[in-house]
């Protein structure tokens, strides 16, 4: 995928539970077609690729050991909420009950670009994990990340 989804914006869910893709997300999110996948991520919020991205994730999904607790776990979440939508003429996609739910979605969300994919949260349970990260590990980068530089 040549474009990046990147930012972060408040969106508003309508009574059906639809929001609109912002515009600046457009081109990236269907440079490759028109659908999309929605799933429930561990953390509690939903995950939303291109359909195209998503197949790769999806194989190594199915790659969890299903004897593994944990493993089973994420596999239940990601491939069991696993919805493929088509945005309408307004680039609206519909969030069903189940994810809403999933997510403690309301009337308002906050949608973050991950690159190449969009993460959609709970405004409160987003401030929530932001205070959360930005008051542990006094700054230092996590293992791995420790050549890292700004």
């Amino acid at each position: 995928m040549g474009s990046s989804l990147h930012g972060a914006a408040l969106v508003t869910l309508d009574a059906k539970g639809r929001f609109a893709i912002p515009t600046r997300h457009r081109d990236a999110l269907f440079e490759n077609g028109r659908a999309l996948v929605l799933t429930a991520h561990p953390e509690g919020c939903l995950l939303i690729y291109p359909e195209h991205a998503w197949e790769s994730v999806r194989a190594q999904v199915e790659k969890f050991p299903s004897f593994h607790a944990q493993a089973s776990w994420w596999k239940r979440l990601l491939l069991g909420f696993e919805e493929h939508v088509v945005p309408d003429g307004a680039a609206r996609i519909l969030v069903s009950p189940g994810l809403r739910l999933h997510a403690k979605l309301a009337r308002e969300a906050m949608l973050v670009g991950q690159g190449h994919y969009l993460e959609l949260w709970d405004p409160g349970v987003w401030s929530a994990k932001l205070a959360a990260a930005n008051l542990t590990g006094n700054g230092a980068p996590p293992q791995g990340m420790e050549d890292f530089s700004l």
